[in-house]
């Protein structure tokens, strides 16, 4: 039997293509032959049916758990990124300090963390974040600068700790959406909670066409 996929021969798509994430939450359903599934288990026997009761229940506990480790996971990106707002607002405290620095980028600054939804909170701080080193890279002897520099390197960890919050957060949702969708205990009891798929995070179109552009 020949390969389902040939690299050798299959078609390939010269020109590429690109990902994006689908906001799109898929409820998970069951038809008749799941009741009719669960029928039989009891009229076979007492135990298979009480077998399957167990394993359900086991089922919700575990889907109860995991949504519990979604909203962690969340969480843990929300900190992170709280975190990164405080050590910005250290460094436009410092470049103030050195030079008359952009009133609007303070502005900016207290707006976030406002309560704008998560992926435009990471945005406006990435544009804060630019705007700083902008600043820096004209002044360059700011960059002796002992308390901006160390806050420039956390400012640096935390965003390799936002994007590790971010797979893992990914992570746990792929988790649930394979979860929900696993016959048959975790999806019967996925369809009678009414259970959907979860969308995992996504950057802007702003970030994505940056990512495209010309750094050096």
């Amino acid at each position: 039997m020949a390969n389902e996929l040939d690299e050798m021969t299959a078609p390939v798509n010269e020109a590429g293509r690109d990902v994006h994430v689908i906001e799109k939450q898929i409820p998970a359903k069951v038809g008749t032959g799941s009741t009719v599934f669960q029928v039989i288990l009891w009229v076979l026997a007492i135990i298979p049916g009480v077998i399957f009761l167990l394993m359900k229940m086991k089922a919700g506990n575990y889907l109860q758990a995991l949504q519990q480790k979604i909203n962690h996971d969340a969480s843990q990106i929300d900190n992170y990124l709280e975190q990164r707002v405080q050590i910005l607002k250290n460094c436009a405290k410092i470049l103030d300090k050195s030079l008359k620095f952009d009133q609007d980028t303070f502005t900016k600054i207290a707006e976030l963390r406002s309560g704008k939804n998560m992926n435009a909170e990471a945005q406006a701080i990435e544009e804060v974040n630019k705007q700083i080193n902008v600043a820096i890279e004209r002044y360059p002897d700011l960059k002796a600068h002992q308390e901006l520099e160390d806050a420039m390197q956390q400012n640096s960890y935390l965003q390799k700790e936002i994007t590790a919050a971010r797979e893992a957060y990914n992570d746990s949702v792929y988790e649930w959406n394979s979860a929900i969708m696993a016959w048959p205990t975790k999806k019967i009891v996925a369809a009678k909670k009414g259970y959907t798929t979860r969308i995992p995070f996504s950057i802007d179109t702003t970030t994505r066409q940056q990512a495209r552009g010309d750094f050096f």
